[in-house]
């Protein structure tokens, strides 16, 4: 098809115009929102960033080979090619929620404080056994990842599976109405983005958001028995659910983690329990694997093939991994952080029975007025835990630090410097912190 074809000047768009971009969409490539990545005949979103205009880059976009580029820049209203309409970001968000009603997918929406992408990862793996499934690439969560999920469904997909964050309160009742989730899951609540969401109970009123769309619109819940907080909020709410202690629903048991998680599952009202050998480093990763095991059975996928699902998964992106060295062992944990996963990890650690633990820490970030007493509590764990190899990197560990007596640096090359002579024979050491920090580089990880 020729770009010069499609020639509109729309102030907003109606529902014909939806209607009339949608069936351009149909005859596309797929959607792209950055003009260094054009693939032949797809659509160009000409998003505004912080520090860019995506309309400075729509002729662009149509020279290398885009079938249509939306902007909303009026001086390209007579530009052949463009598609002008009243703000691009919502004219995404708009095609994505249209999209998606228009095709059979079934759809589940997931959020929550920690370990939300892990489990969107195995849910995807279990689910793929049997089903076509589309689901969120890596972490892109938020108002333009969660459309251009969408925009990847197929009429041949069958199972859509959303990642949705959030760091303020609105967010996933706005994302939820985009993606128009069937099912719901919620993997816990917890001290995340204090400082956007103004408290924990901001943290509940946010993330509960996606129970209280599934409960209008008749969804169903895939519901972790065990958290007393997910079962008050999804009280009223069609469930399927899953446990360590409770016997209704999919039941888990620990065998061991040390290092990787060892469980047992069982299927409701029967005695065959089976066995799973996974590759995920932490305890607190159990939860995870048993939402990915009822999703799997609730959708009918044979045991067999959940069982491979799961042990075939291999964490990545600096999320629960063991990097094995010369000598010594890394726990990378370090993709994000916030005070429950951080002192998870740690709990961890010491559980191991370790000879020689090392932390390497850095601060969690967006917690606002909490923020002090949260990594205070940290360092009192350190302490309580008996781990005396610490390393603190970041300015609000460095004000917490206070009479501890941990070395604390101002960022990675400054301890990067500090541990160039420094002899990892025979540590566990756990890497663990806010993104920001950019813990991944730090050279004793990255050398071969």
């Amino acid at each position: 098809m020729n770009a010069e074809v499609f020639l509109f000047y729309f102030c907003s768009m109606n529902q014909d115009q939806l209607i009339q971009l949608h069936s351009v969409f149909l005859a596309s490539s797929g959607v792209s929102t950055d003009s260094r990545k054009i693939s032949k005949d797809c659509l160009f979103f000409a998003l505004k960033g912080e520090h860019h205009d995506g309309n400075q880059f729509a002729r662009s976009a149509l020279q290398q080979g885009a079938l249509l580029a939306i902007a909303d820049d009026p001086a390209l209203c007579n530009t052949p090619g463009v598609f002008i309409v009243d703000d691009v970001l919502t004219s995404l968000q708009q095609l994505a929620t249209f999209h998606r009603m228009q095709c059979p997918a079934r759809v589940i929406g997931i959020t929550g404080s920690n370990g939300k992408t892990t489990t969107k990862e195995l849910i995807t793996r279990v689910l793929a056994k049997k089903f076509n499934v589309v689901s969120t690439s890596g972490n892109l969560n938020n108002h333009i990842g969660v459309p251009l999920t969408l925009l990847r469904i197929k009429q041949e997909t069958e199972i859509a599976v959303v990642e949705m964050g959030a760091n303020h309160v609105g967010e996933i009742d706005f994302l939820s109405r985009i993606a128009r989730p069937d099912f719901g899951l919620i993997t816990n609540i917890g001290k995340a983005h204090l400082e956007g969401f103004g408290g924990i109970e901001g943290v509940i009123q946010a993330k509960t958001e996606l129970y209280r769309f599934i409960k209008e619109t008749g969804g169903m819940v895939f519901l972790n028995m065990d958290d007393a907080l997910l079962a008050k909020h999804a009280q009223g709410i069609k469930q399927y659910s899953y446990s360590k202690t409770a016997h209704s629903g999919i039941r888990g048991t620990l065998v061991k983690a040390n290092p990787f998680v060892h469980f047992q599952w069982q299927i409701p009202d029967s005695a065959v329990t089976f066995t799973i050998q996974t590759s995920l480093i932490g305890i607190y990763n159990l939860d995870n694997l048993l939402a990915a095991v009822a999703v799997g059975h609730f959708f009918e996928v044979e045991p067999e093939l959940i069982n491979a699902a799961v042990e075939s998964y291999q964490p990545s992106n600096n999320r629960s991994q063991l990097i094995t060295k010369d000598g010594f062992n890394i726990i990378m944990d370090a993709y994000n952080a916030n005070p429950v996963s951080m002192s998870a990890a740690i709990c961890n650690l010491a559980s191991l029975g370790c000879s020689r633990p090392v932390v390497v820490l850095g601060d969690m970030l967006e917690l606002g007025e909490d923020s002090q007493h949260e990594h205070k509590a940290i360092l009192d764990l350190l302490i309580t835990m008996g781990i005396t190899e610490v390393y603190l990197v970041g300015t609000e560990f460095a004000v917490a630090a206070g009479s501890y007596g941990f070395p604390v640096f101002r960022d990675v090359h400054e301890l990067n410097n500090a541990l160039r002579e420094f002899s990892w024979t025979g540590t566990h050491v756990l890497i663990k912190g806010s993104r920001g920090i950019r813990l991944e580089m730090l050279d004793f990880i990255n050398e071969k």
